[in-house]
């Protein structure tokens, strides 16, 4: 099988997105944007970048430049498994870029998702994010809090009475650790896998297809330099 991995373009990586992840967009933030091909042919994007947070390090003592988050796994159909390509793509965001020591990553429960590709690639699983707050707008359009507010904040959308509130369930959290410090001071944090919601079982099973993704993994990362703008 020939299976290719390296940089992608912006342009390749919003393709991605917009087409083959649930989301629809790309990461608004620096990112890495390591592309996939098979058979010389362009089948997705596995996006690394900074989160939606600054502090995604702190809680393990990293620092911003040893710490990233799996952001995006945009695929359309192929052959080679998801847990080899983001293997494969794990080690060479690592040769690339040696000074990264731990990737983060989360699954969403609001989308069906446990965890699975993360489970079968041995990431360490330290339980769930809390829950989040959401404002959607008359045009359907969806708002972090940290985005919009019931009260007029800087810098924030102002919420009217038109729009909804929604409370969205916590995230399960995975930690991928790219070296054996890390993996000693983040094993201890390892708790059971979770296993996937019977409804979202009996959706799997009346689907040919399943949407991947993380949320929504410094000088370290190259970001916005060699990993094609």
């Amino acid at each position: 099988m020939s299976l290719k991995i390296d940089w992608a373009t912006h342009e390749a990586s919003k393709y991605a997105c917009k087409n083959w992840h649930y989301s629809k967009c790309i990461p608004m933030s620096k990112l890495v944007k390591i592309g996939v091909w098979e058979f010389d042919k362009f089948i997705g994007v596995l996006i690394f970048s900074h989160g939606a947070t600054q502090h995604l390090g702190k809680p393990y003592g990293l620092s911003m430049t040893e710490c990233c988050e799996l952001t995006r796994i945009a695929l359309t159909k192929h052959h080679a498994s998801v847990s080899r390509i983001l293997s494969i793509s794990m080690r060479f965001l690592k040769k690339s870029n040696p000074g990264i020591r731990l990737i983060v990553s989360f699954a969403d429960q609001t989308r069906g998702h446990h965890g699975g590709i993360y489970q079968a690639t041995n990431w360490i699983y330290t339980g769930q994010t809390s829950s989040k707050k959401f404002f959607r707008d008359p045009n359907g359009k969806l708002w972090h809090s940290r985005r919009a507010s019931l009260k007029p904040c800087r810098g924030k959308k102002l919420v009217s009475n038109k729009w909804k509130i929604e409370i969205q369930k916590p995230k399960h959290r995975y930690l991928m650790p790219l070296d054996k410090e890390i993996q000693k001071q983040i094993e201890p944090l390892r708790k059971p896998y979770p296993k996937r919601a019977p409804e979202a079982e009996a959706s799997m099973r009346l689907s040919s297809t399943e949407e991947i993704g993380g949320s929504s993994p410094t000088s370290a990362l190259h970001l916005g330099g060699t990993n094609g703008g």
